[in-house]
């Protein structure tokens, strides 16, 4: 079932359309082979279905392998059934602000552990569409980590306030298309200049503010604002595109997760740019997520590690 970006479904309408296992683990082929079914051993399209399903339900004819839809993706090796699958990932593609392993874990009928580690699973399936950003295009930065005030003695910094302790962060913003963001090291010309070389096509219009790491952007138009001294808008210089999509992502923190650990923080930080650039409430963002699990293998002790 195909729906518009627009389109939004209710749990009512999830359910009418992924009554049993079956109707989820058909929706979840249809995503991955899209263009026919292949061997995902050799990539022979010669392949036939095998009626009693055992050991899988499909075997190859050139390599003589059996396999499934599972096998090669990020759903390999995983005990849940597909339908609990496409169950979570429609939880967490639906809520704007994320949905905790907590309560993911009391809507499947999970551990919470097991939720945890499924909802990271899901998010390593969240794919950037390819391409370079261009036209109009606003770049920001921000800091994701708690406040030293509620922090425990043991793990204050004591270096100071603002964004002492936290992860910098880095978003650019094509007006009118996607967003990208990716967590940086430092918020230095040299790591700031990178990310914008390698998302934004040479010729495009960057709008920043006055950040002193943007300086010099060479290859771009530059326009900025200077926030420091009350400038906000100017033409159509500002970032406040880029400056909504921070807002939601701290929502999302101080209001679901409460934390994102920096070893994890690149995985949240792609499941709320994937929502941003598909659409809320989808088939096409479920569809998003079940077209990009393939290669994306994600075993316990490589997470926890």
């Amino acid at each position: 079932m195909e729906k518009s970006k627009a389109d939004r479904i209710s749990l009512f309408q999830f359910f009418e359309t992924f009554p049993d296992e079956k109707a989820a683990v058909k929706f979840v082929e249809s995503k991955r082979w899209s263009r026919g079914r292949v061997c995902p051993h050799c990539g022979s399209s010669s392949t036939v279905e095998i009626k009693s399903k055992k050991p899988m339900p499909y075997r190859c004819k050139d390599c003589r392998k059996h396999f499934s839809v599972r096998t090669g993706t990020v759903l390999a090796e995983s005990k849940l059934s597909i339908r609990k699958w496409v169950m979570a990932a429609y939880l967490m593609t639906s809520a704007r602000k994320g949905i905790s392993s907590i309560q993911l874990a009391k809507e499947l009928g999970v551990t919470q552990k097991t939720a945890w580690f499924l909802e990271h699973r899901i998010r390593e399936a969240f794919t950037t569409r390819g391409g370079l950003l261009y036209a109009e295009v606003e770049v920001d930065e921000t800091y994701i980590g708690g406040k030293e005030k509620n922090k425990h003695a043991s793990k204050k910094t004591r270096a100071g306030r603002g964004a002492v302790g936290k992860q910098p962060v880095i978003g650019i913003k094509e007006r009118g298309g996607d967003v990208r963001a990716f967590p940086i090291g430092s918020t230095d010309r040299i790591s700031l200049r990178t990310k914008i070389v390698e998302n934004v096509k040479r010729g495009a219009t960057v709008y920043t503010d006055g950040h002193k790491g943007y300086k010099g952007t060479r290859g771009y138009s530059h326009e900025f604002v200077e926030h420091s001294v009350g400038e906000y808008v100017r033409g159509k210089a500002h970032t406040n595109g880029i400056e909504s999509f921070w807002a939601l992502l701290k929502r999302g923190y101080y209001g679901t997760y409460h934390h994102m650990s920096q070893k994890h923080l690149h995985r949240y930080v792609n499941e709320f740019s994937g929502r941003q650039n598909v659409g809320y409430d989808s088939f096409e963002l479920l569809g998003a997520v079940f077209s990009g699990v393939v290669g994306r293998k994600l075993p316990w002790k490589v997470l926890t590690s």
